[in-house]
């Protein structure tokens, strides 16, 4: 069975940073793109950023880049979102995301409205709040 558990989530002052954490079971990680999204209330969900864990390229939304560091970590199965520099429009439940690398027309493909909503795989979110 596919899994993936978030965790890292908690309340941060704005300019803070926040680690998250995404740990997958059930598929060959190799083989997979997760990704990053997010989700405020009252507005649909956002692709963040995403990672292919076969190679470690990495796909970011222009709302983060600069700010926001994905990586992830083969022997454990995780991956990681370092976000730096947290903003007042940060802030919401950050889910991640998987699918097969194969099935993707390519990297940001994961994290795109259009896609999104096919993926293989959803964690249960964890809340981030930035405070002003």
């Amino acid at each position: 069975e596919v899994q993936l558990v978030e965790s890292g989530g908690g309340l941060v002052q704005a300019g803070g940073s926040l680690r998250l954490s995404c740990a997958a079971s059930g598929f060959t990680f190799d083989d997979y793109v997760i990704g990053w999204f997010r989700q405020a209330p009252g507005k649909e969900r956002e692709g963040v950023s995403c990672i292919s864990s076969s190679d470690g390229s990495t796909y970011y939304a222009d709302s983060v880049k600069g700010r926001f560091t994905i990586s992830s970590d083969n022997a454990k199965n995780t991956v990681y979102l370092q976000m730096d520099s947290l903003k007042p429009e940060d802030p919401g439940v950050y889910y991640c995301g998987a699918d097969y690398l194969f099935r993707l027309a390519g990297l940001g493909d994961l994290i795109s409205p259009e896609r999104y909503r096919y993926l293989e795989a959803w964690g249960q979110g964890t809340l981030v709040t930035v405070s002003s």
